[in-house]
């Protein structure tokens, strides 16, 4: 089986027909207890199905709020949040980490892979809480990431580029409709961050829905086809790289106008 074959069983959609919407975001604000400035000021963005959408912004602009808010992780002051039709609003805790668990996976920058677990049975925890045996395709999901043979090591005995596709392995073993990514190079080196963008950048082209947050524009417009831009809880700009009039330079060139003030 090769890689893209392999990839499209695990995803939900594809990408060949027309796309839809997935995640939606109306006049959505957040502000934290004791803050003057919201997190988030009356976002409203959508994101459709098959996209690799990068979300920058300087620290503090609240790209990672609108991550959390979309995974559920944390619920907006105001306004409604979205994904694949679901209102996240009208779900109890209960049943949000139930819809976590079945539609979304997510990447962190530092991994949070448990110690005490091999590589394996870190990768597998999420089909557990299904109830499903997934032994042999967490397997084949860590063969496809270049990672088979460390599959019965325990973290500490990772390189973090190993821990990064444990935990990339980890996010897709549940086939998630959303595969959502917090700086997932923020704690590697070049060489290895480049490899983890590589491997997002193949489920994207294999139908996967990504949504990334990172501080790097020339990494941002190498892989995602979208770059929307956050600056103090509102958007700045939303550029669709592949349309011609927006070109990679020109993400940049906004990216350090932003950061220059």
């Amino acid at each position: 089986m090769d890689g893209r074959t392999f990839f499209r069983a695990f995803r939900s959609g594809g990408g060949s027909g027309g796309m839809s919407e997935l995640v939606r975001l109306d006049n959505v604000s957040k502000v934290y207890q004791g803050g003057i400035t919201g997190a988030l000021n009356n976002m409203s963005v959508s994101v459709e199905k098959g996209e690799f959408t990068a979300i920058m912004g300087p620290s503090g602009s609240g790209k990672s709020t609108m991550l959390n808010l979309v995974a559920g992780l944390d619920r907006p002051s105001s306004g409604t949040v979205a994904v694949g039709g679901t209102n996240l609003g009208n779900l109890g805790e209960s049943a949000l980490a139930r819809f976590r668990r079945d539609h979304i996976g997510f990447v962190f920058q530092f991994f949070y892979l448990l110690p005490n677990l091999t590589a394996l049975e870190n990768v597998l925890i999420p089909a557990q809480l299904k109830g499903n045996d997934a032994n042999v395709r967490g397997r084949e999901l860590m063969e496809q990431l270049g990672i088979p043979d460390v599959a019965d090591r325990y973290p500490a005995r990772l390189s973090g580029g190993q821990q990064q596709r444990v935990a990339l392995a980890r996010a897709l073993i549940n086939n998630p409709t959303l595969l959502l990514a917090d700086e997932p190079t923020g704690a590697l080196d070049t060489k290895t961050g480049d490899q983890v963008m590589e491997l997002l950048g193949q489920l994207h082209r294999d139908g996967q829905t990504i949504l990334l947050v990172t501080h790097d524009a020339k990494l941002a417009t190498r892989h995602a086809a979208r770059v929307i831009s956050v600056m103090d809880g509102k958007i700045v700009d939303d550029a669709r790289l592949e349309s011609p009039e927006r070109a990679p330079s020109e993400v940049i060139r906004v990216r350090g106008e932003e950061a220059s003030r």
